[in-house]
This record gives structure tokens, sequence and C-alpha cells, in this order.
């Protein structure tokens, strides 16, 4: 994908080091297969909601097939 957005659902949050950066693995599957297979976006925490946790059903945000960002889907 270019660039767009995608509805998922976080399976997973786990906090990694690296060189004392902090980021955040959001492991996330498609909420119409479940049962499917898991991806994985590695991102900052300033482009996360607070408070993600798993069951949580968000919207992935991409740039060149890269997930940039994640918010929570806008209520209707």
């Amino acid at each position: 994908m270019l660039k767009g957005t995608k509805e998922a659902v976080v399976t997973k949050v786990q906090p990694v080091s690296i060189h004392g950066q902090i980021s955040l693995d959001v492991y996330f599957v498609d909420p119409t297969d479940t049962q499917g297979q898991v991806s994985l976006a590695r991102i900052g925490p300033e482009s996360v909601p607070k408070h993600l946790e798993a069951g949580d059903r968000v919207t992935l945000h991409y740039m060149l097939g890269v997930v940039t960002s994640i918010t929570r889907p806008a209520s209707g």
C-alpha cells in the first residue's frame, strides 16, 4: 500500500528498547479474520494511542507500505 489506512485488531503490545530508545512492537490481525496471520508494526510511542492493549480495534496509517501511526477509529 503506497498511502492509506486499514482497520486492525491489536493482539499484543510490547515495549522494546534499542540503544535506550523506546519503541512499541504492535502485533495485529485483520478484523475479519482474527485467527489469520499476525503482522507487526514497530512504532514510536508518540504515534500510538495511550493505553493501547490487546483486543483494541484500531486504524493503521500507512506510507510506502510502512505503518506510520495508529489511531482509534472515529466513533460513528
